[in-house]
């Protein structure tokens, strides 16, 4: 289904992305690249409808339509804030004709805003809420190379998260201003082994999967 937004809202986020300032090898960072502004030109332009029905007349047959391709702007944006955020880092790279592991430590919060990524118009965030804040309770981390390999994961216990389950269950957004991770505590899990460990030792994981509860 094709809409037709307002061109002034169309690129319009919840929180202003240029006042973000990511830090580069950062997940913003990363967040922020792939939801850039992108301008679609030369090979790239859109093929246009109206401008074509308004070149061709719309009683011309499609067989003597000439399609006018016209310049545009993309964006990729959340239009709809999820109760759990799954996020999967690409950790390979092509080098030449092989795949290289990408081993490089992509920095990651305990508490993700993602309202510089969401729509102006997002569909369940309180109106005048500036902020859409998701909170750290899983990660997923790979050891080894692109052959052969290891997983392990980190992962919070914790006590239920209220939002949450009103969220998925009535499909109400919190209203409460949670500007704090939710409290437990982490462990590290690998295959029958389990231990206990520090934040500090979860946020310092090279992530592969990293998993967000919302908050609000």
């Amino acid at each position: 289904e094709v809409l037709t937004e307002d061109p002034e809202m169309a690129f319009c986020t919840l929180a202003n992305r240029e006042d973000l300032n990511p830090e580069e090898g950062s997940i913003y960072h990363c967040l922020y690249q792939f939801t850039c502004n992108e301008k679609l030109s030369e090979n790239n332009k859109l093929l246009c409808d109206v401008c074509t029905q308004r070149h061709c007349g719309p009683k011309n047959i499609k067989s003597e339509k000439k399609y006018v391709y016209t310049n545009a702007e993309k964006q990729m944006l959340i239009s709809l804030a999820p109760p759990v955020l799954t996020l999967h880092l690409k950790r390979f790279q092509q080098a030449g004709f092989n795949l290289r592991k990408v081993n490089r430590h992509i920095k990651f919060p305990e508490v993700l805003d993602l309202a510089p990524f969401c729509t102006v118009k997002c569909k369940n965030v309180a109106e005048g809420n500036t902020k859409v804040l998701y909170s750290l309770y899983g990660v997923v981390e790979h050891s080894g190379t692109m052959r052969s390999g290891h997983y392990t994961a980190y992962a919070k216990m914790r006590s239920m998260n209220k939002h949450l389950s009103d969220l998925v269950l009535q499909g109400q957004s919190p209203q409460a201003l949670e500007t704090e991770p939710v409290k437990g505590q982490w462990f590290h899990i690998s295959d029958t082994h389990v231990q206990a460990v520090s934040v500090s030792k979860v946020l310092s994981s090279q992530a592969y999967l990293l998993f967000y509860e919302r908050v609000l």
